[in-house]
């Protein structure tokens, strides 16, 4: 009796471990000595693939800068695996464990939050239209009876669709798997236009193969944070996040990465996304905070 009191003891003591290593990445890392990155292969310059497995980028940058302080508090070298995600299985990827940290275009707001944690916003973008350049759509009143592209598990279209200059005009949505896949809808032409992040949209409009046929227009339909996603419960990751975040924003050092990726010439291509930084993102540098965008529309 006593032995199995025993095994029984251990099997709860082990399982509270496991459970703990499933919420706590810090714990988790410390005994694989593994950290999986959720990552982007068409997300602008926030992150993208090279090919090869290799991924880069803004918010890619960042999250090594973190995994190098996480690193400090596991108190081992990690390997880092790059697990490539989907607007559509990001947030049950993190909420399972699959993935440690998210480091792509992810908006916050208030419903993600239920489900995940966010970090301090690193990133507040503007809502926008891409178009042919040729096309003669200049504003949300012309998509009407047009193909409108976005991409499968985004907001973009329902964006769209509240904004007061969308009411009454009726557009058909086509859906792309990916960044690259709802970009390549308006390439072909079988979308007139692609309703997405600007910065996405720049990008992908950079690495595109004749970047002066493409332009993006129209009003700004909303502004949202971009932040990257840990666990719900993964206090120590979250912390070990944010202050460094903070430090980058303290010391400078995040308008160095802003420039290396969004002003000056990146791989594979060497092209400009040419996005400076916005007077909302500069703020929100100013207060480093986790907010959700609904806290922006209520300015």
């Amino acid at each position: 009796m006593k032995f199995k009191t025993a095994t029984l003891a251990l099997a709860l003591l082990a399982s509270g471990a496991a459970f703990a290593q499933a919420t706590d990445t810090v714990a988790k890392a410390k005994a694989s000595g593994v950290v999986t990155m959720g990552v982007r292969d068409s997300s602008g310059a926030l992150s993208y693939t090279l090919g090869d497995g290799k991924y880069v980028g803004y918010h890619v940058e960042i999250c090594n800068r973190i995994i190098a302080n996480l690193e400090k508090a596991a108190g081992r070298k990690l390997e880092v695996k790059y697990l490539p995600v989907t607007s559509q299985n990001r947030i049950p990827l993190v909420q399972n464990g699959t993935v440690d940290i998210e480091c792509g275009s992810t908006t916050n707001n208030a419903t993600r939050a239920k489900d995940v944690s966010f970090l301090h916003t690193t990133f507040v973008e503007e809502v926008r239209i891409a178009v042919k350049a040729n096309s003669g759509i200049t504003a949300i009143a012309q998509l009407a009876n047009k193909n409108v592209a976005t991409t499968t598990g985004t907001t973009s279209v329902q964006t769209l669709r509240k904004n007061e200059r969308a009411t009454g005009i009726d557009f058909k949505e086509v859906y792309g798997k990916d960044h690259s896949d709802s970009f390549l809808l308006l390439e072909s032409g079988r979308a007139d236009a692609f309703v997405m992040d600007g910065s996405i949209l720049a990008g992908n409009i950079a690495s595109s193969k004749n970047p002066a046929d493409f332009k993006i227009v129209g009003e700004v339909l909303s502004v949202e944070p971009i932040a990257i996603m840990v666990r719900k419960d993964d206090v120590n990751l979250k912390k070990i996040g944010d202050s460094t975040i903070d430090e980058l924003i303290k010391s400078g050092e995040i308008n160095k990465l802003w420039d290396k990726w969004f002003m000056q010439p990146i791989p594979p291509k060497n092209t400009r996304v040419g996005l400076p930084v916005s007077e909302s993102t500069k703020t929100a540098w100013a207060t480093p905070n986790d907010k959700p965008m609904e806290d922006y529309a209520k300015k």
